[in-house]
């Protein structure tokens, strides 16, 4: 191992450690890398900074442009309002149509956004046909991601590899290359969420009917006692408050800072600020209590919780959103979104070491929110906090729905004849939605997910920086030394392993920018066809079920369903080794040696 290779694997042993810790966003840490191997000269200017112009990267952010056009059509809406049709068909058929509708959106847009479009409609169910989000959750999240490796378009990891081959030399994917596997694993998948899945996947219900509001769980919420409290100096086990309502006390924060341990002996005085866990109903009961003021910032004075004109509304936190790793107090909440005030957090963690105000966001988190309909279009329209209560239905625009339509076809189509490269339909097919006026300029320019593109950017460096040193070939000689005796099959099946392992823990994409030159390597020196390789990494990269973290659509479906680490542990590890069994059969069959 040479010095360069050494510091290569230092570098890239760093980025590991900083994905799986999460200290720093994936963007960050993707362009540090790039920093780090520009500063020690492993690669040049140009080398570094290629990934910019990389034809991946741009095709990745022009399908952003693409999705957001579809979306802002109103042409999906019909998907949402059909199920609860479905529903009354019964709890089968609704997850195998839940299944097959999110598969299909997502082998041509945004698997995260084909989540995001169906999540509220599914946990609407709840209400209105009696089924808990968490038997329809990880279904649908499981369908997009299958759905989302039966196209080259179904994901940017697909597109990601295709690159990375390309710039290797060897072809680059076809848009329905991936089709024929792709539904293979699809299929496996559904008939497997159909039978044992839907055996393990955990039944938990609310506890409460909360009328127009939807329940997603308990909340962490902060209650002020005021001089005006009529039990003032009494022991919790007397209070009537929580006596009365389903409301947990979990810490009790003095007037002066002091941070106190609930007891049943423990006293309240004038300007604690208690902790509580509850529902939503509990929150709206409350402001009937004199005395108490719930907050989030202590800037509501004497305001009520709602009034006539408000409600309650439940929003959750996106993947990308820029909300992540900041606070409500930090973000003025209420200045950036049009006088909506958020009033409780439902956090992964039962208990915060901070105040609520003080928070730091995460991805997944639910934010209870107190606005009227007016205000709340500030968020109905953000694309950082997706909205989990009933929104008015966008009307479709018939005209503009056809030539969007007519738009999407073009790009898949003349990419899948080889007429223009994918790169090249991409952008004019967003150029085009622009013009036809299917969205603004503005719009388009929201649409793109740039932490996604300046992460791509960054890892496709990590990639470069192994083939130019020879560590992805140090590395793909150490894989046949050990498992090559069995034949290039057994070497594509440990590499399958190796990928979805490591994508269960860290970035799908960046997972893939590591492995996929190590691949061309593996095949090079076992001097066979590098297409069924590349393939076990396109397909496994995606094929993420046994962690929450493993993939963006899992994280946004972890706490409106209520899961547990366990339950990904429990429900996606079968999957995932059924998956392989088929992968090791089937690609070599699809993509012979």
């Amino acid at each position: 191992m040479t010095f360069e290779i050494g510091l290569v694997f230092s570098i890239i042993g760093i980025a590991i450690i900083l994905f799986l810790t999460e200290k720093f966003t994936i963007d960050t840490v993707s362009i540090g890398v790039m920093a780090a191997f520009l500063l020690t000269g492993i690669l040049n200017v140009e080398e570094g900074l290629a990934g910019f112009s990389n034809p991946a990267t741009i095709t990745v952010a022009a399908m952003f442009v693409v999705s957001a056009a579809i979306f802002h059509t109103g042409l999906l809406e019909n998907f949402t309002h059909r199920l609860s049709t479905q529903a009354q068909k019964g709890e089968s058929y609704l997850l195998l149509s839940l299944m097959l509708t999110a598969g299909f959106l997502s082998a041509f847009i945004s698997d995260t956004a084909v989540v995001a479009l169906l999540m509220p409609a599914v946990i609407r169910l709840d209400k209105t046909n009696n089924i808990p989000p968490s038997k329809l959750l990880m279904p649908l999240s499981f369908g997009a991601l299958m759905g989302g490796i039966c196209t080259l378009l179904g994901t940017s990891t697909n597109i990601l590899v295709s690159g990375i081959a390309a710039k290797a030399g060897l072809p680059s994917f076809g848009v329905f290359e991936m089709s024929l596997m792709g539904m293979v694993f699809f299929a496996i998948g559904l008939i497997y969420m159909l039978t044992i899945g839907r055996w393990l996947t955990p039944n938990r219900k609310a506890k409460t009917d909360l009328g127009e509001s939807i329940q997603l769980g308990n909340y962490l919420s902060e209650l002020v006692i005021l001089a005006e409290y009529g039990q003032i100096n009494e022991p919790l086990y007397k209070q009537e408050l929580f006596n009365k309502f389903p409301i947990k006390p979990l810490q009790i924060i003095r007037s002066d800072g002091r941070k106190v341990r609930v007891y049943p002996n423990t006293s309240i005085q004038v300007g604690d600020i208690i902790r509580v866990n509850c529902d939503k109903e509990a929150l709206e009961k409350i402001k009937s209590t004199t005395g108490i003021e719930l907050k989030a910032d202590l800037k509501w004075d004497e305001e009520n919780i709602t009034d006539e004109e408000e409600r309650l509304y439940e929003a959750l936190v996106t993947p990308n959103s820029f909300l992540v790793n900041k606070s409500i107090k930090g973000l003025n909440f209420k200045k950036l979104y049009n006088q909506v005030l958020v009033i409780g957090i439902r956090h992964r963690s039962d208990m915060l070491d901070s105040l609520l105000s003080r928070t730091a966001l995460r991805a997944g988190d639910i934010l209870l929110l107190r606005a009227t309909e007016d205000s709340i279009q500030s968020i109905e329209n953000s694309e950082d906090l997706l909205l989990l209560s009933e929104t008015k239905q966008q009307p479709i625009k018939k005209l503009r729905s056809i030539l969007t339509l007519v738009v999407l076809a073009l790009v898949i189509g003349l990419a899948s004849f080889e007429v223009f490269p994918i790169v090249v339909t991409a952008v004019a097919g967003a150029i085009a939605l622009i013009m036809i006026g299917s969205l603004s300029t503005e719009q388009a320019y929201k649409a793109i997910d740039w932490k996604v593109v300046l992460m791509l950017a960054g890892v496709l460096s990590m990639g470069t920086a192994l083939q130019k040193t020879g560590g992805a070939e140090l590395i793909g000689a150490s894989i046949v030394d050990t498992v090559g005796d069995f034949g290039p099959r057994a070497v594509m099946s440990a590499l399958f392993v190796l990928t979805f392992m490591m994508t269960n823990v860290m970035s799908n994409n960046a997972t893939a920018a590591l492995l996929a030159p190590i691949a061309i390597s593996i095949a090079a020196a076992l001097q066979v066809d590098s297409r069924p390789m590349l393939m076990a990494v396109t397909f496994a990269a995606s094929l993420s079920f046994m962690t929450p973290m493993g993939y963006q659509t899992n994280a946004m479906i972890y706490t409106p369903g209520n899961y547990r680490f366990s339950d990904y542990v429990k429900i996606g590890t079968p999957l995932n080794l059924l998956l392989w069994l088929v992968a090791t059969i089937g690609i070599p069959f699809f993509f012979p040696f």
